[in-house]
């Protein structure tokens, strides 16, 4: 399975501890020009984008859930920062917990993989599909994953719970007939402080024989 610590996949990589020792995002290059409100507007893909400092913001458009979405950021600005902080209105489904890669809770999907989204930058994402749990489903029109859950009361506080949709998800994705040893590896980087690992598993099993149907 994918490690969710890693950056996604992108010809691009900035890290944050550059940003923090205030480097400048020298693999970015791309063209500036000059957008509203004074801010920075840049046209970024995966084939070229903007070198820039920390200061400003920068203008770029994330597909999100199948939707073009604009959005002005800093340079260093995760992409959970951007989902829950940035846009208008918010994806506050994918939470945010340690802020280290370690739980799992702000998991999303992009390009299919599971990645840890407080891990990864909003820039490095431009270009790619990217998916949160607000695109799985609906109150009334749940994905398979997200009906196991409530059948199975998989979940209790409910922070830990989008991060692992998400990554279930992305398994039964990529492999419908998922055994409960690979269920249980593909979210082997996601944490529930509240012990709810059985039911969890148990709706893991669940979607995972609807999805195979």
């Amino acid at each position: 399975m994918t490690d969710r610590t890693n950056q996604p996949p992108s010809p691009s990589s900035l890290s944050r501890r550059a940003f923090l020792k205030g480097g400048v995002v020298a693999s970015l290059t791309g063209a500036a020009v000059a957008g509203p409100n004074g801010t920075e507007s840049v046209s970024v893909t995966r084939e070229s984008a903007i070198a820039t400092s920390l200061k400003g913001k920068v203008a770029v458009t994330l597909e999100i859930n199948g939707a073009a979405r604009d959005v002005s950021v800093e340079p260093r600005t995760t992409l959970l920062g951007a989902l829950r902080d940035h846009l208008e209105p918010a994806l506050t489904g994918t939470k945010l917990v340690c802020d280290g890669g370690n739980c799992g809770a702000c998991t999303v999907l992009i390009d299919g993989a599971p990645v840890a989204s407080c891990m990864t930058l909003a820039l490095d994402a431009v270009g790619h599909n990217i998916r949160t749990i607000e695109g799985l489903g609906k109150p009334d029109d749940l994905s398979v994953v997200q009906e196991a859950f409530c059948a199975e009361d998989g979940l209790m506080c409910g922070f830990c719970t989008p991060g692992f949709v998400m990554a279930i998800t992305a398994e039964l994705e990529s492999n419908p007939r998922a055994t409960l040893d690979e269920l249980k590896n593909s979210c082997a980087g996601n944490l529930c402080r509240c012990g709810t690992y059985p039911q969890i598993f148990d709706a893991a099993v669940r979607a995972a024989r609807g999805a195979s149907k």
